[in-house]
């Protein structure tokens, strides 16, 4: 194992059976090898603290540096812990995610939307670091993720509550303006329309035959609400009515058969995508599964660990995988890119020869980035 130094002593080396040497040690201070990092920590006399290798410090002099095999070591020689590394703690990536979850979850328990700042200051961030760090691991920004977490709270609430006022406090609104300007644009419908089951909302559809079978699209005055695959097109329609059975249903206009007309191409060049509004209706978490999702380019694939990496939430394996079985909008939200591990296709709500014959359009390959 490192023999170990005190701050007064001269630079140390490195025992045979640690498998490495100083010269290999100081080398990786050099280059702030972050590969080096758990495998040793240097100390510096001349400020009295210990640092990993990969720390962005000012190198020291050699002559200043001692080696140790481990934290305790270090500090049982009388150094303390670096401020910019943090050699004490879990590594960045980690400590990040943890931030993000400890904010996700401050979100979801305050009786009303905090704003950025007060979340950044409870994690100990920046408001400009902890807003670029929070869309970069949940895929959404945190006014995003607050407004989608109160839309499934007036989903959940709105199906019980004793009346649409009730609701209104019960997740955070103060005031009646403030509840009616937003919940149109978070439940896709009026409060009261949504309490009744969708009685009255008005949804498109039309039904085309493509390269995959029959095809089903449906939208509302928010966006495309379903993309649908199967090989009858009744049995398409009928699953649209069985999801919004209080709705009213009514075939597409002239102006429709454009949105129609987009969808399709997507399908036949996925590399051109089709930008079109979605009405999405899901959890919170949900959401950030399929935005996650959208980000995914034709040609790569990912699998749920994968993708519950990309959100954040590494261990949220499972639940990553529900989100993606509970997608209605076939394509646009490609969830078709999602394989296992071996990259072979995994399970696929329209089928797994629909889902390979996609992957096979796409070129798709493993997927091959950090994510």
């Amino acid at each position: 194992m490192l023999t170990m130094t005190s701050p007064a002593a001269s630079p140390v080396t490195v025992d045979e059976q640690a498998g490495l040497d100083p010269e290999v040690c100081w080398q990786a201070v050099q280059r702030r090898d972050a590969s080096f990092d758990g495998r040793f920590w240097y100390s510096v006399r001349t400020t009295g603290v210990y640092c990993k290798p990969s720390c962005g410090a000012r190198t020291p002099l050699r002559k200043n540096v001692g080696l140790h095999a481990s934290r305790d070591a270090a500090e049982a020689a009388g150094f303390r812990p670096c401020q910019r590394c943090k050699p004490d703690q879990p590594p960045l990536q980690e400590r990040q995610a943890q931030a993000i979850a400890q904010a996700s979850r401050l979100i979801e328990q305050a009786d009303e939307p905090p704003d950025t700042a007060t979340l950044a200051q409870a994690v100990g961030l920046s408001r400009h670091h902890f807003h670029r760090l929070f869309k970069q691991h949940a895929g959404i920004t945190p006014k995003a993720y607050a407004d989608a977490h109160r839309a499934a709270r007036l989903r959940a609430q709105l199906g019980s509550a004793a009346s649409v006022t009730d609701t209104l406090y019960e997740v955070g609104f103060h005031s009646s303006g403030g509840f009616y300007a937003q919940s149109k644009a978070q439940l896709g419908m009026q409060p009261s329309t949504y309490r009744r089951g969708g009685q009255g909302e008005q949804i498109r559809f039309a039904v085309a035959q493509c390269w995959l079978g029959a095809l089903l699209v449906a939208a509302t005055g928010q966006g495309i609400c379903a993309v649908t695959l199967g090989s009858e097109p009744e049995a398409l329609v009928q699953q649209l009515q069985d999801r919004f059975p209080q709705a009213d249903l009514a075939p597409g206009d002239a102006s429709f058969e454009h949105t129609l007309a987009q969808v399709l191409a997507a399908l036949d060049d996925p590399r051109q995508g089709a930008a079109l509004p979605l009405d999405v209706r899901g959890t919170a978490f949900q959401q950030r599964v399929w935005q996650a999702l959208r980000a995914v380019p034709p040609g790569v694939t990912l699998t749920y660990a994968e993708l519950a990496a990309r959100i954040g939430q590494p261990q949220a394996v499972r639940a990553v995988a529900n989100a993606c079985a509970r997608n209605e909008i076939a394509v646009l939200i490609p969830c078709h890119r999602i394989v296992r591990v071996d990259g072979s296709p995994s399970g696929y709500r329209w089928g797994i020869a629909r889902k390979t014959a996609l992957l096979a359009r796409e070129g798709a390959c493993p997927q091959e980035t950090d994510a």
